[in-house]
Parts: C-alpha cells; sequence; structure tokens
C-alpha cells in the first residue's frame, strides 16, 4: 500500500504555442511536450528536492500539483494522487472550486520573487491573517494572535514589528521569509518551494533553510524544495530528483545521490559545484544546453546530444530505471541493475 502524501504517476505535461515569423504570428497553435511521463512519491514528514538547470520542466511540474499552470498548458497525461484531510483526492480534473479549498489550506507554494508575490498596499500581519480569512477562520483577533504565534514559533525577528510593516519597509531576505510564513500559517500537509533563495547572499540563504527546516520540523509539514543548486539541496532534502528535458533521470537518497552519481547529467551538475578542493581547478561545465521547446526533446536519453559517454543506443532508447541500491535509481545504460521504475521510492 502507498502511503505517500502526494503521488505523481506518469504526468505529462503540454504547452500550446503560436507559430511566428519574427513578430508576426503566421500559424496555429502548435503542441509542445514540457513534462513528459514522470512519477514520483513524496512522503509525510519528508523534504524532497526536484533539481536541474533552467528549463528542466521543475516549475511547470509544481504548478501542474496546485492547478496555477494557467493559459496555454495542460496536463496531457497522468495522475496527481493528494491526501488530505478528507481523503485521497485526484488533482487532475478537480474542479477549480474544489481545488481552492485545498490550495492556500492543504498545499501552499512559496514563489521566487518575494516583491512582487506580496501586495503593497496590505501589512504584512494583515496579509498572513488574511489566508485565513479566506479559508473561513472570521475572528479576526483570534487571526492576529494566531499570525503573532506562527512569528514566535518560526523565530522571525521582532515579530510585533513585523506584523505592522509594509513590504516596501523589508529587505528581500525579509519578505521572503514573510511569505513563507504565509504559506505556513494554515499549517498545510504540503508545502511546495519553488527557487526560495535563489538571489539571495548566502546568509540569508541559509536562514531561510533553517525556515523551512523549522516548518518542517514543528509544524509536520512536508516540503517538495525546487531548485537549481545541489548545495541548497544537500543542505536541505533528504531524498532529490534530478530533472532534465521534461525526464526523471535519477531519483535516490541525497547523500547517496551525491557521493555515487549513477547518471553523466547528475555528475556533470555535481562537477559544476564550486569547493576548496577545487580552489586551484577550473570548474567543469557541461557542453551545450537545455534545448528550447521548439527544439523539442531528443530522441531516446534526453541528455544524450550533451554526453561526453553516449553510447548509439541511448540515441534510440530512453533506458528503463536501473537500481543502483535500495534507495537509488537512475534511467542510465552505464549504472545499476536493470529493473524497477523511478518514482515510489522512499
Amino acid at each position: 500500500m502507498n502511503d505517500a502524501l502526494l503521488s505523481v504517476k506518469n504526468l505529462s505535461i503540454d504547452i500550446y504555442r503560436g507559430i511566428y515569423h519574427g513578430k508576426h504570428r503566421v500559424g496555429k497553435n502548435q503542441l509542445l511536450s514540457s513534462v513528459e511521463d514522470i512519477s514520483f512519491d513524496l512522503y509525510p514528514g519528508e523534504i524532497l528536492g526536484l533539481v536541474g538547470e533552467s528549463g528542466s520542466g521543475k516549475s511547470l511540474t509544481a504548478l501542474s500539483v496546485t492547478g496555477l499552470l494557467g493559459n496555454g498548458k495542460t496536463i496531457s497525461g497522468g495522475s496527481i494522487i493528494f491526501k488530505g484531510t478528507n481523503g485521497a483526492r485526484e488533482l487532475v480534473g478537480i474542479p477549480e472550486k474544489e481545488l481552492q479549498a485545498i490550495r492556500g489550506k492543504e498545499i501552499s507554494m512559496i514563489f521566487q520573487e518575494p516583491f512582487s508575490a506580496l501586495n503593497p498596499l496590505m501589512r504584512v500581519g494583515d496579509q498572513i491573517a488574511e489566508t485565513l480569512t479566506l479559508h473561513g477562520e472570521r475572528d479576526k483577533a483570534k487571526n492576529k494572535r494566531a499570525v503573532a504565534e506562527l512569528m514566535e514559533k518560526l523565530k522571525l525577528p521582532d515579530p510585533k514589528e513585523l506584523i505592522k510593516a509594509w513590504p516596501h519597509q523589508m529587505s528581500g531576505g525579509m519578505c521572503q521569509r514573510v511569505l513563507i510564513a504565509l504559506a505556513a500559517i494554515c499549517r498545510p500537509k504540503l508545502l511546495i518551494a519553488d527557487e526560495p533563495t535563489t538571489a539571495l547572499d548566502q546568509k540569508t540563504q541559509d536562514q531561510i533553510l533553517l525556515l523551512l527546516k523549522e516548518i518542517n520540523r514543528e509544524l509536520g509539514t512536508s516540503i517538495l524544495f525546487i531548485s537549481h543548486d545541489l548545495e541548497v539541496i544537500r543542505k536541505l532534502c533528504g531524498r532529490v530528483l534530478v530533472m532534465y528535458c521534461g525526464r526523471i533521470l535519477e531519483e535516490g537518497n541525497t547523500e547517496e545521490v551525491f557521493l555515487n552519481p549513477a547518471h553523466e547529467y547528475t555528475r556533470g551538475l555535481l562537477g559544476c559545484i564550486p569547493g576548496r578542493a577545487k580552489r586551484t581547478e577550473d570548474l567543469a561545465a557541461i557542453p551545450g544546453r537545455v534545448p528550447s521547446l521548439e527544439e523539442g526533446r531528443p530522441s531516446g536519453c534526453p541528455f544524450h546530444p550533451r554526453c561526453m559517454k553516449a553510447s548509439p543506443s541511448c540515441k534510440t532508447s530512453f533506458p528503463p530505471a536501473r537500481g543502483i541500491s535500495l534507495n537509488h535509481k537512475t534511467r542510465c545504460i552505464l549504472g545499476g541493475t536493470s529493473g524497477g521504475t523511478l518514482g515510489g521510492t522512499k
């Protein structure tokens, strides 16, 4: 029996794009595959990392869970099962009204740009309390107390002054912490954090990671943490999914994947991390780039055009998942033994 809090199975996401010549549209919408047939499970109390370069499909995967894909993007296949307060629910195709009752209360999301996510015309405390109001708690005094108590629990600096502050009076790092508090105020079962530490200095980044750990520990909230930064993933996540070009290429315990990467793409990402041992060396770089949607996903293993060890078979077939260990799998012919599927490893 699958005891996952969130179970994504064979998820595919397509994007509709018009055909243009310069600025002029010359053709009807074309259907472009962004995410294809991905599966993974996230368990209660777990912090799961989703890592990959920009354009790998990480954010679209997160937005599909919350039903925020927007116009021109659609789930073309697969299932997203969430075990909320009222039991297991299929989120794909769920009516918007039902999704609104879940979004913010049982599943919350933290976005990358804190300044654009906060309302400049509302004080911080009112913005956080508004989430409680939207989900049925009408007692304003009770909501204000809940906001103050959460800020104290999460060890935010000077809660009494912070509640009265305006967004423009705060730094980017403090705005991000406020957004995290806003996402946590209803004590959701699942928190999705999409690149929340990007563009922050190292000290502020570490403070954000500590705050997320505090939410995970104090509130029991599971976290899906999305990043292109493997060092951040290593500090925060117990398990990691490596995504490239809309496919999951490797999955496993974070330390095991970092110490024994089994896919050439994962090895390439790890080789780009600076460190003391590499202080006198040039940083490694993965040749080439992630193909655009218009260029399309390469046949076979999507990474083969950039892989220095690609064989002819890599160009024609995408191998099944291969087990490196009980909690570590990859889809690369160079690693592991055949068998199993990516997704569902606890």
